[in-house]
């Protein structure tokens, strides 16, 4: 059995990066681990510092459980370089190299309306983006299903 992956992602503002990635991946606010009835109830049971609050952090899943949780954290030193891990956010596309291009292109604004920033084109393959804070990500169009299917085991 494959391992499961978390994302965390360091931050300024915890929820001005939450509500960018609600929208760009779908996601929703993760409940609290059980017994908790909130989230600030669950932080209050940890031994943090005196100055954290429920605002320094946010918790997302995706709502049919398939992609990983993502943290969103908030820490006191700035980002200083360009990040060594990035997410692709891979759409559905069906059709040829013009709808798919259209469809890359279409996400892309969607997504700077919601505050990211187009860094580059790529070949009219995919596109460079950052969230508000600067982290890197791609769109880019998914494999087709038969693609996924033929690919060898690794």
């Amino acid at each position: 059995m494959a391992a499961r992956i978390d994302l965390t992602l360091d931050c300024t503002n915890a929820r001005l990066l939450a509500a960018f990635w609600k929208t760009a991946l779908g996601y929703v606010d993760e409940p609290p681990p059980t017994p908790f009835a909130t989230r600030a109830e669950w932080l209050a049971s940890l031994d943090l510092e005196e100055d954290s609050s429920a605002e320094d952090g946010a918790w997302l899943c995706d709502p049919e459980g398939i992609g990983p949780r993502l943290s969103i954290l908030k820490v006191p030193e700035p980002r200083t370089a360009k990040n060594r891990l990035h997410m692709d956010i891979r759409l559905p596309v069906h059709g040829g190299a013009e709808a798919r291009w259209a469809r890359i292109r279409a996400e892309a604004e969607r997504l700077v309306a919601a505050g990211g920033t187009i860094v580059a084109e790529v070949d009219e393959h995919h596109i460079v983006m950052a969230d508000p804070e600067g982290n890197v990500y791609c769109v880019a169009a998914a494999a087709p299903a038969s693609d996924l299917a033929s690919a060898p085991a690794s």
